[in-house]
């Protein structure tokens, strides 16, 4: 194939097949004019990738509207790969190409895809073209989108054409583009003699001139001006003129010289769009085209078929076909193909036709339109759904039906990540129809979408509202399960309670399963337990996590009761199902709860590589809140880590999204992690100022659970700022706290607080707080009580004594990575006379070894797991697990899989000893 003007493009796409071919893949958007050559390009490389094995697919306007119909093409040459996957993902996969019933995460869709395609690739390379990409189903977009994120280490490379530049397109936002541009004179010239050899150089200059450097206009306007001479008579002109209606009109007029009959043939199957052979010459013979009419349009050379596909010579050819054509005309055209396909396996499509026929309202259409939309919703579709339903909503007679399905779409929509359309849709369903109504089809979804994204005390009142509103006693129980989150993000204990008593009425209804968890709701809700109630145990965690998501309390919550533990052996048990299933919107929602869990217990390692990893995927999903609680996670152990910069940074972009929304747990946390940071870096004054407003009534961070938790620092930064005044109420609370929950974080936090704030010997206080029952469960807390004890020590003249102490916590600080308390405690060790074998702590023996998602990968793999079954859970693909495994191994030291077993994930990635335990301090090498 020999492509005129475009060497620079084919060198590009050759050295992306070359690097497909060495393991690494890529993905490229080719985009241009219509008939700029996207689709040449892309045969072209098809044609240079012999040794690959090559999956195409393409949009159509017919099927835009249709849940994965593009990725059905796409992967039908490897659908029986399907079943080899792993039974979620293959469940998920066969439910969106419509195999079955199976509702799937659109995310699981996606990892799904991504894992059959790397299963073909370990074969041999894999191609993947996609032309008209602006005509894709929603559906499969996004799961291509989610493909093109993970290709790097794939031997994949995936080229789509379009007529947008990606930076334009929020799916393809991030992929590079690859601009085709008009060709040059010389080039275009040679083109031209190429499809007309003999060519009169006259006719050459004209049609280079008029083409305006269009490969498809610089081939077919010397056709054109057979046909109808005055379409060129302008082709004297000095200045290049826009190709697009010129050529157009070049296409109309050489249909306009068929025969009716043979028209009726080219706008049928541009109307079917898809080159179903059977269904247009069905539909065209319905309206009056025989076999003659069929004769005509084959040898006008406009209309082409091949291995039983119907098409046309150039895609814009059909588009001015159709475009062409009055409604009065695709009317009859769509009627007849819905008749043809009566009773055939297209249903959905069938009802497309039937609504791009409709004039007036149509009832039946609607409710065949309402029934694709859920056929989509079943599937993960739910952005064909959302189309479907607004379609169905405009063909509604009755204004009531027309607004329960705007709150249908919108309710689908929202499924789809798209807050702002999912609004628009509420409020058109608002003008239809009364606020109630509205409410109960959408199920509560404003309050929803206000507590995901909005203000925290706009969301209370909606969600409270709903719960009045739908007829679903179970769904009301779950609006006002979020409607009590919502006053507890708010900052507003006010709302909480409001929001409580309402879920006591619901729940009092003995249809609700969570009745019985009603005790255990307001314990963690409310005051605090009545008498004679206790902490919840193990057995109620379970029980917990087996209802609804939105019981589950936030981690804070939690902590600040003391029972994490419990918790966080709840967290993991319901984390497992969800990477077994793939559910990500519930995982995104989950993890940083396992976060901030596992930085309290010391595991911060782990902690860092579930924030990471899902604030990724809460960027993707669209999920803010949960993104920002990541961040405020990332922000904590930096600020631990003496990171500073990171630690602006993360709380900023928290701040900036939290401050306007009301969401004061967020902005608590945010602060508390600046006033860490501050303490940590010795700027005790700034941190007393800053930590100061958890706890100030009315100021946009004050949080009572955040300013209880971020107590203990302070107490210490008053103490170090020489105010100890300032520290009294916090460590007021504290004592109150503890008293009232015999929390061991609390009670342990209440005698260092009086120890740093007493006038006198605070000797007693300190070995109070060290010998509190399960305070060292809380390593970093129980490591800075040694380092302020050890301080007192020094301070005492008790030298010896002081070492003890000190150099207990610098073991926990350096295993930690905690930099500034590391750097403090070797510091006072050597003001005790202590010489020690350094000269400041190596920060590269702090930071972490592994990036977290080769932790992931690694302790997976230390657990047993085969690659495929750690893909399955961290969605990503086999391959990818083998590359991190890769650069693992050098990492830590090891040669085999086996070996990580010898490491300690929880203690510093140290390599364990068979004989002895951990070798002494020692890190793998790098």
């Amino acid at each position: 194939m020999t492509l005129y003007g475009r060497g620079k493009e084919v060198t590009e796409l050759d050295n992306m097949l070359h690097a497909a071919r060495k393991g690494v893949g890529a993905a490229l958007m080719v985009w241009g004019e219509p008939g700029i050559g996207k689709s040449a390009l892309l045969d072209s490389t098809t044609a240079a990738a012999a040794d690959f094995t090559v999956l195409s697919c393409r949009g159509t306007r017919m099927e835009s509207g249709l849940a994965f119909a593009a990725l059905h093409e796409l992967l039908w040459p490897a659908v029986d790969l399907i079943d080899t996957l792993p039974a979620p993902q293959a469940a998920a996969l066969h439910g969106a190409l419509g195999h079955s019933g199976e509702a799937a995460d659109r995310f699981l869709i996606g990892v799904a895809t991504l894992t059959l395609l790397s299963e073909l690739a370990g074969e041999k390379p894999v191609l993947i073209t996609v032309d008209d990409a602006e005509l894709l189903d929603g559906p499969t977009a996004e799961c291509l989108s989610f493909v093109v994120r993970r290709l790097r280490t794939e031997p994949i490379a995936l080229l789509l054409a379009g007529d947008s530049d990606p930076a334009t397109d929020g799916r393809w936002e991030l992929l590079p583009g690859l601009e085709l541009t008009p060709l040059p004179d010389t080039d275009a010239g040679d083109l031209v003699r190429h499809h007309r050899p003999g060519a009169d150089e006259t006719d050459v200059y004209r049609t280079v001139r008029l083409a305006a450097g269009n490969p498809l206009a610089l081939r077919e306007l010397p056709f054109a001006r057979e046909t109808a001479g005055e379409v060129g008579e302008a082709g004297d002109a000095t200045e290049r003129v826009p190709v697009g209606p010129r050529l157009r009109r070049a296409f109309g007029v050489r249909a306009a010289q068929l025969s009716p009959c043979a028209q009726t043939v080219l706008l049928v199957a541009a109307v079917e769009d898809l080159g179903d052979h059977r269904t247009v010459r069905e539909a065209a013979t319905a309206l009056g085209a025989g076999p003659a009419a069929w004769d005509e349009a084959m040898r006008s050379g406009l209309l082409l078929v091949a291995d039983g596909r119907v098409r046309f010579r150039t895609p814009l050819l059909a588009a001015v076909v159709y475009e062409q054509a009055p409604f009065a005309q695709r009317q009859p055209a769509h009627r007849a193909l819905a008749q043809a396909l009566q009773g055939a396996d297209g249903t959905d499509l069938r009802a497309w036709h039937l609504a791009a026929a409709a004039d007036t309202a149509d009832e039946e259409v609607a409710a065949l339109l309402e029934h694709c939309a859920r056929n989509g919703w079943t599937r993960g579709g739910y952005a064909s759904a959302a189309r479907a339903l607004c379609r169905a909503a405009e063909l509604s007679p009755v204004p009531t039906d027309a607004a329960r399905r705007y709150a249908l779409g919108a309710l689908a929509t929202w499924g789809d990540g798209q807050v702002g359309a999912a609004r628009e849709l509420l409020d058109r369903a608002d003008r239809l129809s009364d606020a109630e109504t509205v409410v109960r089809e959408s199920e509560g979804l404003r309050g929803i979408i206000e507590f995901a994204h909005g203000d925290q005390a706009e969301a209370h009142r909606m969600l409270l509202h709903a719960t009045r509103s739908v007829s679903d006693p179970e769904k009301a129980v779950q609006l006002a399960c979020l409607a009590v989150r919502a006053g507890w993000s708010g900052g507003s204990t006010e709302r909480q309670a409001e929001a409580l008593h309402r879920l006591e009425e619901l729940a009092g209804d003995a249809r609700a399963a969570e009745a019985e968890l009603l005790p255990m709701i307001r314990n963690w809700w409310g005051d605090g337990p009545g008498p004679g109630m206790t902490a919840p145990a193990d057995e109620a965690f379970a029980q917990l996590t087996r209802a609804s998501w939105q019981l589950i309390p936030p981690a804070p919550l939690a902590v600040a009761w003391g029972v994490e533990q419990p918790l966080a052996r709840a967290y993991q048990k319901e984390l497992e199902v969800l990477r077994r299933t793939g559910e990500v919107s519930p995982l995104v929602l989950t993890v940083p709860q396992t976060a901030t869990i596992d930085i309290v217990l010391g595991r911060w390692t782990e902690a860092a590589a579930n924030a990471t990893e899902t604030l990724h995927m809460a960027q993707e999903i669209g999920a803010d809140h949960a993104a920002s609680q990541c961040r405020n996670t990332l922000a904590w152990l930096a600020a631990l880590r003496g990171d500073e910069s990171s630690v602006a940074e993360l709380t900023s972009r928290t701040l900036e999204l939290s401050v306007p929304r009301g969401v004061r747990a967020l902005t608590a946390a945010a602060y508390w992690n600046r006033g860490m940071a501050a303490l940590f870096a010795g700027r005790a004054q700034d941190a007393l100022e800053i930590l100061l407003r958890l706890a100030e009534p009315g100021h946009r961070a004050a949080h009572t659970t955040f300013a209880l938790l971020a107590a203990a620092d302070t107490v210490e930064a008053a103490s170090s700022a020489s105010r100890p005044e300032d520290g009294a109420d916090a460590l007021r609370c504290l004592k109150n706290w503890a008293e009232h929950t015999g929390a061991a974080w609390a009670v342990a936090a209440a005698w260092r607080g009086q120890a740093l704030l007493a006038e006198g010997d605070a000797e007693d206080l300190f070995v109070r707080a060290l010998t509190v029952p399960g305070a060292a469960q809380h390593p970093f807390a129980h490591a800075r009580t040694r380092l302020l004890y050890g301080e007192w020590l020094r301070r005492a003249r008790r030298r010896t004594d002081a070492r003890v102490q000190l150099a207990e916590a610098a073991e926990v600080f350096q295993r930690l990575g905690a930099a500034p308390l590391l750097a403090r405690s070797l510091h006072e060790q050597e003001l005790t006379g202590q010489r020690l074998r350094r000269s400041e702590p190596d920060r590269d023996s702090l930071e972490p070894l592994l990036t977290p998602q080769e932790l992931r990968v690694a302790k997976l793999a230390a657990d047993g797991l085969t690659n495929r079954e750690i893909a399955a859970q961290l969605l990503i693909s086999p391959r990818t697990v083998g590359h991190h495994l890769s650069n693992v191994f050098p990492k830590l030291g090891i040669v085999a899989r086996a070996e990580l077993a010898r490491v300690d994930f929880d203690n510093g990635l140290r390599l364990l000893d068979h004989h002895t335990g951990p070798a002494a301090g020692r890190r793998p090498a790098q």
